[in-house]
């Protein structure tokens, strides 16, 4: 039986040439997808240990790759499951109400993208669940790290959002707020996409080492 809680972690899978492209100029292809693997590692070590503790279920989706890839790179002890949907929304629409049909009632999901996610962030968003109906985390770009639902009434607000844009999180929160909806937002943190982000992975030796040259 699946735990009350679930944590989604999105992901891809670290392909050269294929994963953060942004990085490329910079980096250079190999490099680039290092820090997508080292970010990703990073993350999933960080929800590995919230659920153990917390008792939720954790679940990876990807993108690229394949599950067999993914278990290889990052352990064969989680799930993994291959994004489905045209666009991001579409993909988190449907992650997240797989967990619903399965009765899971409250959900997290966080990219792979923002190593300052931690177990306070994330405790403080689970908790609260049990008052809001939606949890934003906003990212420093315009978009947000962490969205949390508890209920498949809110899947409505993957809908008309212009994906990639700075204006993701606002929209997000203009539709949640007209929907009636009660909205906590978490402290507003950086995502690593782009070169000028590459400072945040200073304060992780785990992830900065990754994109040093060899």
């Amino acid at each position: 039986m699946p735990q009350q809680n679930r944590v989604i972690v999105f992901s891809r899978y670290p392909e050269p040439g294929v994963t953060k492209t942004r990085m490329i100029p910079v980096l250079g292809p190999e490099r680039a997808a290092k820090l997508q693997h080292a970010l990703t590692a990073h993350m999933l070590r960080t929800a590995t240990d919230f659920c153990a503790e917390h008792q939720c279920d954790l679940e990876v989706r990807f993108y690229g790759g394949d599950e067999t890839r993914m278990a290889d790179l990052f352990g064969r002890e989680r799930k993994y499951v291959m994004q489905r949907g045209m666009d991001l929304g579409a993909r988190l629409e449907n992650a997240i109400q797989n967990a619903f049909d399965v009765a899971v009632t409250r959900v997290l999901v966080i990219g792979s993208d923002c190593p300052d996610i931690d177990a306070n962030i994330l405790d403080e968003a689970m908790n609260s669940l049990s008052h809001h109906d939606v949890v934003l985390g906003p990212a420093i770009d315009g978009g947000y790290y962490l969205i949390g639902l508890r209920s498949p009434g809110e899947l409505s607000l993957f809908s008309e959002i212009d994906w990639g844009s700075d204006r993701v999180l606002r929209q997000t929160i203009a539709k949640a707020t007209k929907a009636g909806c009660r909205i906590h937002l978490l402290p507003t943190l950086s995502d690593v996409d782009l070169p000028e982000d590459l400072v945040v992975c200073r304060r992780y030796p785990e992830i900065f080492g990754e994109v040093q040259e060899d």
